[in-house]
């Protein structure tokens, strides 16, 4: 089988390559549509398990691509910090996998809900192969993670991670998607910039109701200037592009890489594992 693939649609706006290491996920997020995706059900997909044999496809996939300037991200489908990753037998499959790619010269992308104990075991990894790494975060609410993103780490741990990373010098990022609540994810902006290097912003889809319900263009508008203030580089997703009119268009670019600002670094030097 084929790991490394090349996502389409609006999953190809992340990242040129992808891989999806296990199937299913426990975050439990109420506006994934991986399970559909998959073609599982929501209770079958709660349960997650290492996708077969996929450290030996990935090493095969990985001679293929070896020296590519084109990322992999882990992962698009399932968060790669999934509980079984730190258990013993299955665990360790993100990280073996990292440095599979990296052996390989594959520049790696993670994307996670998880990233405080994902910086707590793998920071060594990440720094050795030079990781992008990214975090979902859509809320500043802990009340709101916690009904829409159940199995996920907080609002609050996610930011220190995110505070982290930028200070032992990773590059971070953060996926703005989907925005349910524009207050709140232009919150996100206002608390992260500072150590965050690119955010990946793109609108609510697959529930009509409540995408009916927000004005997406005034979203837009007031999120670009909050970016721009905030000096920070960021991508918006091509679903919510769309409705820039041509006052948004004229003004700003739909990406733009960050601008150089200071920033409060914690603990600069690499750390011991």
């Amino acid at each position: 089988m084929d790991v490394i693939y090349e996502p389409k649609g609006a999953a190809g706006e992340y990242s040129p390559l992808a891989a999806n290491l296990y199937r299913g996920c426990t975050c439990g997020c109420r506006y994934c549509y991986a399970p559909a995706t998959v073609r599982m059900s929501r209770e079958a997909f709660a349960r997650p398990a290492p996708r077969k044999d996929v450290l030996k496809a990935l090493e095969k996939d990985a001679g293929k691509f070896a020296g590519t300037a084109l990322p992999v991200l882990l992962s698009f489908t399932s968060d790669p910090y999934q509980p079984l990753e730190f258990e013993p037998g299955p665990g360790g499959l993100t990280r073996r996998a990292i440095e599979i790619l990296d052996a390989a010269s594959i520049p790696v992308k993670i994307l996670t809900k998880r990233p405080l104990a994902a910086l707590d075991r793998d920071a060594n990894v990440f720094l050795a192969a030079g990781v992008d790494f990214g975090v979902s975060l859509v809320w500043t609410a802990e009340s709101d993670r916690k009904h829409w993103e159940p199995g996920a780490e907080s609002v609050a741990d996610r930011i220190v991670a995110l505070r982290l990373a930028h200070g032992w010098r990773l590059k971070t990022w953060v996926s703005l998607e989907p925005v349910i609540d524009p207050a709140q994810a232009i919150g996100v902006v206002m608390a992260t910039a500072a150590f965050v290097d690119c955010f990946k912003v793109g609108k609510l889809n697959h529930d009509r109701r409540r995408e009916s319900q927000i004005d997406w263009r005034e979203f837009l508008f007031q999120i670009l200037r909050e970016l721009t203030d905030c000096g920070a580089g960021y991508r918006i997703k091509d679903s919510l592009w769309t409705h820039a009119d041509r006052e948004i268009r004229d003004r700003w670019p739909k990406e733009k890489e960050t601008d150089q600002h200071s920033t409060e670094q914690q603990g600069t030097s690499k750390p011991e594992r």
